[in-house]
């Protein structure tokens, strides 16, 4: 990983499209900081596509995509996307499974649920789990004392016995049934609302992460930044950013739109 810092200008410059994860990546110890929020607004309105890709709930990406200075939101790690038109005051969303798979695939998440919960002490229902769709959320730091690695790693085992996919967050432990990640969904919405290519779409779109369920997104974009916290999780990836923000959380997310508004000129 690269600094930042030694971003060619001419790299920053073909950059039209931010992806970026949101948790200790665009927030801080949780918290969504007015500098960072400020940076979200000023790729915007310079005229950068900017989406959040999320293991956020369906509840949160309904409020993010109608409030926030984005053109729409990848969520609950690409089980959906939703976009905000509003001159026609509508809400887009296109989720990748039907509402009867969604209904089946709830019935075994609620089975490991109870298993993880009664097998690994110290572990959560994810506060914000009551306005998810399509995965199960296990907290093992957000609201609950910090567990160690070796029981993330058994919260993730209790998914992949079941079957489902499961992804390391810098907060929960995400899992799901079905085909996807972030950036099967990325590339869905890329392609239906904005008409782009993958070809086009890996020369000018960067992704900014801070954890493992970021990987295929380091994998996929030429382009991608890691904030500074990213480098805790490092031994855990096999793909990493490109470069890495010298600022934790919201305040690299922040050197990252700064660089980007420089070299367009904004």
């Amino acid at each position: 990983m690269k600094p930042l810092s030694e971003m060619p200008l001419e790299t920053a410059r073909s950059i039209r499209v931010v992806l970026t994860d949101i948790d200790d990546t665009i927030t801080t110890e949780g918290m969504l900081t007015a500098s960072a929020y400020g940076a979200l607004e000023r790729l915007h309105r310079a005229g950068f596509i900017v989406i959040p890709v999320t293991g956020r709930p369906a509840g949160w990406c309904d409020h993010i995509a109608r409030m926030w200075p984005v053109d729409a939101v990848v969520g609950e790690n690409g089980a959906f996307y939703f976009r905000y038109d509003r001159e026609r005051r509508t809400m887009e969303q296109r989720f990748w499974a039907s509402s009867e798979e969604l209904a089946r695939n709830r019935a075994k998440l609620d089975a490991i649920e109870a298993e993880v919960l009664a097998s690994v002490p110290g572990t959560a229902l994810a506060s914000d789990q009551a306005y998810r769709l399509a995965d199960l959320a296990i907290d093992f730091c957000e609201d609950v004392p910090p567990l160690p690695e070796s029981e993330v790693d058994r919260i993730v085992a209790a998914f992949e016995r079941a079957g489902a996919q499961a992804k390391v967050s810098s907060i929960h432990v995400n899992g799901w049934f079905g085909d996807y990640n972030k950036l099967t969904m990325a590339r869905t919405l890329l392609a239906d609302v904005f008409g782009m290519a993958w070809d086009e779409a890996r020369k000018t779109v960067i992704y900014a992460g801070d954890s493992p369920n970021d990987e295929p997104m380091f994998a996929a974009f030429p382009v991608s930044v890691g904030v500074a916290n990213i480098q805790a999780f490092a031994h855990r990836l096999i793909s990493k950013p490109a470069y890495v923000a010298s600022g934790h959380s919201g305040e690299g997310f922040v050197q990252l739109a700064e660089l980007l508004l420089r070299a367009k000129g904004a």
